[in-house]
This record gives structure tokens, sequence and C-alpha cells, in this order.
């Protein structure tokens, strides 16, 4: 059994769940909504504050794929190649990383 059956075994463990899930997505879905406006990976975290809403809430879910519809036809009408955006995400992503280790180690 796994901690989310378990919670919800509970009378009040699915509420409990449920406002958890809520607080930290919501958290999670500002924190996106702020870094569109400031430098940092905006879309990408708010699209993963919506994926955790979306775990208990339809409206979220709904609410998700029409951000994803939005970020694709603005990713079209840029106009970059498919392979530029992916050496660009590779790019950045080995940049990450290096940062990351540099900064941890």
């Amino acid at each position: 059994m796994n901690i989310r059956q378990q919670i919800k075994s509970t009378p009040y463990g699915s509420l409990i769940w449920r406002v958890f899930v809520g607080v930290v997505g919501g958290l999670v879905t500002i924190i996106g909504t702020v870094f569109l406006f400031a430098p940092g990976p905006g879309l990408l975290v708010l699209l993963a504050g919506l994926g955790i809403l979306a775990s208990e809430f339809a409206w979220a879910s709904r609410a998700m794929l029409k951000t994803k519809s939005i970020a694709a036809s603005a990713a079209d009408k840029v106009g970059i190649p498919l392979w530029m955006k992916y050496l660009l995400a590779a790019i950045f992503t080995g940049i990450s990383i290096v940062l990351i280790a540099h900064f941890y180690a």
C-alpha cells in the first residue's frame, strides 16, 4: 500500500490529501507564474504545478492541456526548426548540470 492510499483510507485523509496537493501544486504554479516574468524556466514550472494539481483536480488537467496548446502554437509561430529546439534544450540542460555540480560540490 502506497502512502496516498494509506492517507485516503482514513475518514479525513482524503480531504487532507486534497488540501496538501492543492497547497503544494498552488505554490509551484505561483512560482512558475513569477518565473514567466523573472529569469527562470517559467513555463516548465507552471506546467509542473498544474501537473501536481491535475493529479487530484479535473479543472487543473483541462488548464494544463490548454496551456500546452497555447505554448505549442506560440512555439510554432516563432518558426525555430525542431532540431534547433532540441539542440538548445540539450545545451541548456548540460549547462544546468555543470552549474549544479559546481555549486553543490
